[in-house]
C-alpha cells in the first residue's frame, strides 16, 4: 500500500489534473479517464461518470463542486472487474453525480486517496422547456485522418449530447479498438486536429453497429463486445434473450464466454435496444443488426408501444446503424429496417437517423407500405413495398412535412462510400432528394419548442445542407 500511495503522488506531481485519455502511459492512474454517460434511468438531477483503471484495490471518490465552491462528496463509485483473455485485467468504475440541475454546467473532479487526479464539467440533462442541440454520426472509430478533425468541429459545435448511429470503432469491436480509436480522440486533454475533449463533458449515446457487436466469437476476439462493458444506457427495451430474435448465441470456449459474461452484467443483451427522454425530445435506439429478427411481433410492438407512450413529447427521433432508406450502391440489398416504417408513421417519428453506409443521405418526407416481410439476402432483406414522397416539403418555405424523414449520417470518420454517385442524380434512388458522398461530415440537429433546425456540417465548419421542421 505504502508503494502505492507512492505511485499516485507521483502520477499527481508530474500530470496534475489531468493527462492523456485512451491506453495509460506506465505512471497514469487511469487506462481511461473519465467520461460521462446518461445511466439506467436518465434523469435532468444526474450523470454518470465512469472510468478505467489498474486491477488494484484503491480509494476512488467522485466529488461535485456545489454553488459555494465547496466540494460535496458522492456515493462511492461501484466497480466491475473485466478479465478477458488478450487484455490486462482492469476495473471500470462508476459513480453518479446527483443534485444537477437541467442545463447548468457541474464541475467534477475524481480523487484517489483524497488526492484529486482529474476534473471536468459536465451538465445536466435538459427539461422540456428548454432548447437543445444533438450531433449525430455514425462509422467514426476508424482512427483515420477524418475522423479527427470532425471531433474537434463537434467539440466547438457545443452540443447537449452525441449520438452514434453505430460502427463506434472499427473492425470487431474490441477494447483494444477502443483504445487505439475512441478514447485518444473523443477523450483528449486539449481540442486539436487529433481530437477532442468531448466525452469527459458531452454524454455520448451510441446505437450497436455490425462492427460493433456481430463479431461474437469470443476464442477469436476474447475482447470483442467492447460495447456491452464501456457504455452505461438503459436497460428499458424489450427484455431480450440470447439465441432467441435479439441476439445469437456467443460463440467460444466455456473460459472465454463467462470472462465476457461476468465483465458485461445486466448490459448484455439488453443494451442494444432503449430509449430516453432528454429535453422535449423522445429517441429510440434500436440494434439493426441482421442477427436482430424485425420480423418478430416482439419486438415490433415493443418499438409501437413505445413511441405511443411518449405522449409527452414533441419531437420523436429513432437512430439506429443500417438505414432502410438508401440509394448508396453499397449495402443497397440491407432494406430489412423498412419493415418498421409503417410503426415510425403510426408513432409520428420525425426523424430516422442511420449510419452503415458512409456518406449523408436526406430522403423526402415519406409513408411507406412494404409487401408483406421481404426478401431474405446475404446480410439483411429486400423489402420492395409502395412509397409516398411529399416533394412540396423543402424545409424552407415549407417547413411541415407529410411523412417520415429519413436521413443516412455514416460519414464520420472512417472511408467514404460511392462518392461517384453525387454527382449521378439518375443513379439516386426516387426517395432521396440529398446526396453527399465526397466529404466526411456530421448531423447537428438544433430544437427550440416545435422548432427543428437540421444541419449537415463537415469539420470545417461547411454546411452541406440544411432544413427546418414546425409543428
Amino acid at each position: 500500500m505504502f508503494i502505492r500511495r507512492c505511485y499516485l503522488r507521483l502520477s499527481i506531481a508530474l500530470f496534475a489534473l489531468a493527462t492523456i485519455a485512451g491506453p495509460a502511459r506506465a505512471d497514469d492512474p487511469f487506462l481511461v479517464k473519465p467520461y460521462v454517460q446518461i445511466g439506467e434511468k436518465p434523469t435532468s438531477s444526474q450523470m454518470q461518470v465512469l472510468w478505467h483503471a489498474a486491477d488494484a484495490d484503491e480509494d476512488w471518490q467522485l466529488e461535485r463542486q456545489a454553488k459555494d465552491g465547496s466540494w460535496k462528496r458522492e456515493a462511492a463509485p461501484t466497480m466491475r472487474r473485466v478479465a478477458v483473455s488478450g487484455i490486462a485485467p482492469h476495473r471500470v468504475y462508476q459513480a453518479t453525480l446527483t443534485d444537477l440541475t437541467a442545463g447548468e454546467k457541474v464541475a467534477y473532479r475524481v480523487l484517489a486517496a483524497g488526492k484529486p487526479l482529474f476534473s471536468g464539467e459536465t451538465q445536466g440533462l435538459k427539461t422540456a422547456n428548454q432548447s437543445s442541440r444533438y450531433v449525430i454520426m455514425g462509422d467514426c472509430g476508424a482512427g483515420s485522418n477524418e475522423q479527427k478533425p470532425i471531433a474537434r468541429r463537434i467539440f466547438e459545435s457545443k452540443p447537449d449530447m452525441v449520438v452514434i448511429t453505430g460502427d463506434i470503432v472499427y473492425s470487431s469491436g474490441r477494447i483494444s479498438e477502443y483504445r487505439d480509436r475512441f478514447w485518444p480522440i473523443y477523450n483528449a486533454d486539449t481540442p486539436s486536429d487529433r481530437g477532442a475533449p468531448l466525452i469527459r463533458s458531452i454524454p455520448f449515446v451510441g446505437a450497436p453497429g455490425n462492427h460493433d457487436t456481430e463479431s461474437r466469437d469470443l476464442d477469436r476476439f476474447p475482447d470483442a463486445l467492447a460495447y456491452f462493458l464501456y457504455w452505461n444506457q438503459p436497460r428499458n427495451g424489450p427484455a431480450g434473450r440470447v439465441g432467441g430474435p435479439f441476439f445469437p448465441t456467443l460463440k467460444g470456449s466455456e473460459t472465454n464466454q463467462k470472462a465476457f459474461l461476468s465483465a458485461a452484467g445486466s448490459a448484455f443483451p439488453n443494451m442494444a435496444n432503449f430509449s430516453f427522454d432528454v429535453a422535449n425530445v423522445h429517441w429510440t435506439i434500436l440494434d439493426s443488426n441482421s442477427y436482430t429478427d424485425w420480423t418478430s411481433d416482439e419486438l415490433k410492438n415493443w418499438v409501437a408501444a413505445d413511441l405511443a407512450a411518449a405522449k409527452s413529447a414533441d419531437w420523436r427521433f429513432v437512430a439506429f446503424h443500417h438505414p432502410g432508406f438508401n440509394s448508396s450502391k453499397a449495402h443497397f440489398e440491407q432494406q430489412h429496417m423498412r419493415l418498421l416504417a409503417p410503426i415510425f408513421e403510426a408513432g409520428k417519428v420525425d426523424v430516422v437517423y442511420a449510419g452503415h453506409v458512409h456518406n449523408y443521405q436526406r430522403s423526402f418526407p415519406l409513408t411507406f407500405v412494404p409487401d408483406a416481410q421481404g426478401k431474405v439476402a446475404p446480410r439483411g432483406r429486400l423489402v420492395a413495398g409502395k412509397w409516398n414522397l411529399d416533394k412540396t416539403f423543402d424545409g424552407k418555405s415549407d417547413t411541415t412535412p407529410n411523412g417520415v424523414i429519413y436521413l443516412v449520417t455514416g460519414a464520420g470518420g472512417q472511408k467514404l462510400y460511392n462518392p461517384e454517385q453525387q454527382d449521378d442524380r439518375p443513379s439516386w434512388q426516387e426517395f432521396t432528394t440529398k446526396f453527399i458522398s465526397k466529404v466526411h461530415s456530421f448531423t447537428l440537429t438544433d430544437i427550440d419548442a416545435k422548432t427543428a433546425t437540421i444541419r449537415q456540417l463537415t469539420a470545417d465548419g461547411t454546411e452541406l445542407d440544411r432544413i427546418v421542421i414546425t409543428k
